[in-house]
């Protein structure tokens, strides 16, 4: 089916394609320090990942930003939720969540989005998150292959606070 054919109306939501990966080896999950210049979530600690390129399929991508910003190869890749996030203009970003698994440490190595590190899961809520972290991560950590995929939605209130919806299918 071509371009015109696919029934896009300017009503419709436009999104941005991200990825964002959550990888683990043990009992230890690599996030990333966002670097003290960024514009967003300055020294937070994130998931990793970023921008679908044209010409690359979500997981593609994401196995490309892992390596990127860590200069890790993933050893296994899951997807296991997506996000719509409404930022109330267009475009939305849609986000494409990974479980990934990492075979052994390697050497990790920081990029200009921030330094990788690995932190024990059990000391996760102790750091400063991104916002969202709190209620995504548990998600993420008690999903396992082979369960459903969860979809979210991210909304902003009238005074700019985070709304969260998670449904499982």
């Amino acid at each position: 089916m071509g371009h015109s054919q696919q029934g896009v109306r300017h009503k419709d939501y436009t999104v941005v394609p991200r990825t964002l990966v959550f990888a683990l080896h043990g009992d230890r999950i690599l996030l990333l320090k966002g670097a003290p210049e960024k514009r967003l979530w300055a020294n937070l600690y994130n998931g990793i990942g970023g921008h679908v390129r044209p010409g690359e399929d979500a997981a593609t991508a994401a196995r490309r930003e892992f390596r990127e910003e860590t200069g890790l190869e993933l050893e296994g890749l899951w997807l296991c939720g997506t996000i719509l996030i409404d930022t109330g203009r267009k475009p939305g970003v849609l986000l494409f969540v990974f479980r990934g698994q990492v075979k052994e440490d390697g050497e990790l190595r920081a990029s200009s989005e921030g330094q990788p590190e690995w932190i024990p899961v059990d000391d996760l809520y102790t750091r400063p998150l991104v916002e969202d972290l709190y209620i995504l991560l548990p998600q993420v950590l008690s999903w396992k292959p082979g369960d459903p995929v969860f979809h979210a939605l991210y909304t902003y209130d009238e005074t700019g606070r985070l709304c969260v919806r998670i449904t499982t299918e």
